[in-house]
């Protein structure tokens, strides 16, 4: 496990997300997160879910304050929630790396495969390639949002992260139901669980008719082992999986090099 990185109240923070500077859910995080340290908040400056973790080679990027009512740095950046995270903890924070990253709060849920879409998960795995412990918060919903649990939570769980440290190249994945809780909400450690859609296009034309495709389709129900997130959330309870993204399938090593490969 990673090492303990100091005083609680000396923690510098980086905040990220997909959902764009201006979110609801970022604002709200920003505001808790300032009672156990220093925020700054890099994100980018519109709507950019689903990014992946791709990043900004061939133009430049854009880095523009944006005023808040509370007392945290915010920068609005013109790129993707990688690109944020690299740019944050390479650049705003000045010589002086965050000691932690985290990401959120997501409209929306981040579960099983979905993980390899998502703006808010990358953001966080950015964190852990610069080397830092990091975090992915979600909310899983669209409409009527209240994000306080969420916030609570987090706040929680940065402090046990600290206190704790990870393994590296490793991040906390973490999904909170829209429904409320009935008594005290259970708190579960899981698996990433499975997510299948029924992927289709709707087939338009513009004015000039040239046809255009939007992706569409709904989700499929699909069976889920009882330790996974999807199911966590099913039964409304907060999930928490460890990511790890060494892809490397490992039992299949062997195999390939038994292979005619020369």
């Amino acid at each position: 496990m990673g090492e303990e990185r100091g005083a609680l109240n000396n923690m510098r923070i980086l905040l990220s997300n997909d959902d764009g500077v201006q979110a609801e859910g970022i604002q709200v995080l920003a505001a808790h997160l300032q009672a156990i340290g220093e925020v700054i908040v890099a994100a980018p400056d519109r709507q950019r879910s689903a990014a992946g973790h791709g990043i900004t080679l061939h133009k430049p990027l854009f880095v523009e304050r944006v005023h808040t009512d509370a007392n945290y740095q915010a920068y609005g950046i013109s790129g993707t929630p990688a690109d944020c995270v690299k740019l944050g903890c390479n650049q705003l924070f000045q010589d002086i790396k965050p000691d932690i990253v985290v990401s959120g709060i997501n409209q929306g849920g981040n579960l099983g495969t979905d993980l390899l879409y998502s703006g808010t998960v990358s953001a966080a795995i950015e964190g852990a390639v610069q080397g830092l412990p990091a975090i992915a918060v979600s909310l899983c919903g669209y409409r009527d949002l209240q994000y306080e649990e969420a916030a609570q939570f987090t706040v929680k769980l940065v402090q046990q992260v600290m206190k704790n440290g990870l393994l590296a190249d490793t991040i906390l994945n973490v999904n909170v139901p829209k429904t409320p809780a009935v008594g005290e909400r259970e708190v579960r450690i899981t698996q990433l669980g499975t997510r299948r859609y029924q992927n289709q296009y709707d087939v338009r034309s513009n004015p000039r008719g040239t046809p255009y495709y939007w992706l569409a389709g709904e989700l499929k129900d699909v069976p889920n082992e009882p330790d996974s997130d999807v199911q966590a959330i099913q039964d409304n309870a907060i999930s928490v999986t460890p990511v790890h993204f060494d892809f490397t399938h490992r039992p299949l090593l062997d195999t390939l090099k038994s292979w005619q490969l020369r």
